[in-house]
């Protein structure tokens, strides 16, 4: 009996060491990046991973402010991209998942395979036809062409029809039509909290994605006032003379912050997805 006892502590133990080392090697990164935006260019020259933080950050950001990094700017527009495309991706991929669950209509199961195959599709191969197309409609140098595109996620409608065929039972939405329950407001009042984990970890993912999304705003936004944190992180590049990476650093992690702020405010919800699930027969 004590050595089953022993045996099952020094398991513990070893998954508790594994668990350490995997949290510290993923914090590693961010903090080496955290303590480089205090720190001067001839010092991340001469030691590019530093530990301890510097004297160097309001330095850095005098450097920083002298460049075209303009930080309320960047961040009220990819503010207001992520938080708009986030909204749209997540409600109306929803709504298009409920529609392939609780619907039974004759193109259902083609109308899924099709969202299917348009996950095939890479960005950049539809960027040209897309970008011509923004322009034609007079959307270029807009932040709609950002946001308005992420109504239609396939991938996030085939993760919400996947946790809809699992936690959704198909009795609830025919007693809600039998006490008059209208269409959206059974979706909106009843079936939206039941998804609501689901909901969560994709916004988390959707957020983060549209944040970082360098590809469609840099071929469709010239304008400086429209540039979001991504652009002017990229043209954080110094004169041909010398690179501010202290600067550069700092600009990264400013870019970096609004996205723990989002994960840790709706991490919570995925905590209680997963034990939904794990008490779910």
């Amino acid at each position: 009996m004590k050595g089953m006892r022993a045996t099952t502590n020094l398991t513990k133990t070893g998954i508790y060491i594994v668990c350490i080392f995997l949290s510290v090697l993923s914090i590693f990164p961010f903090w080496v990046m955290f303590m480089n935006a205090t720190r001067s260019t001839f010092e991340i020259q001469q030691n590019s991973i530093g530990l301890v933080p510097s004297k160097f950050l309001l330095s850095n950001w005098e450097i920083l402010q002298g460049k075209t990094f303009d930080p309320i700017v960047g961040f009220v527009n990819s503010m207001l991209v992520s938080t708009g495309a986030t909204l749209c991706a997540v409600y109306f991929s929803s709504l298009t998942a409920y529609a392939l669950v609780a619907y039974s209509w004759k193109l259902r199961q083609p109308f899924f395979t099709f969202i299917m195959a348009v996950m095939m599709i890479p960005t950049q191969v539809s960027g040209i036809g897309f970008y011509q197309f923004m322009y034609r409609i007079g959307w270029t140098n807009s932040l709609w062409p950002l946001i308005i595109p992420a109504t239609a996620t396939p991938a996030m409608v085939f993760f919400m029809r996947q946790y809809l065929m699992a936690s959704l039972s198909l009795d609830i939405v025919d007693s809600a039509r039998i006490d008059g329950s209208r269409e959206f407001h059974t979706f909106n009042r009843i079936i939206l909290p039941i998804m609501k984990p689901a909901m969560a970890t994709q916004a988390i993912f959707t957020f983060v994605f549209n944040w970082n999304r360098l590809f469609e705003p840099l071929i469709l936004l010239t304008d400086g006032d429209k540039y979001t944190m991504p652009i002017m992180v990229s043209l954080l590049r110094g004169d041909i003379y010398k690179t501010e990476y202290g600067a550069v650093y700092l600009g990264l992690s400013m870019t970096v912050l609004p996205l723990f702020i989002v994960y840790f405010a709706l991490s919570k919800h995925i905590i209680a997805g997963v034990a939904l699930g794990a008490l779910k027969e």
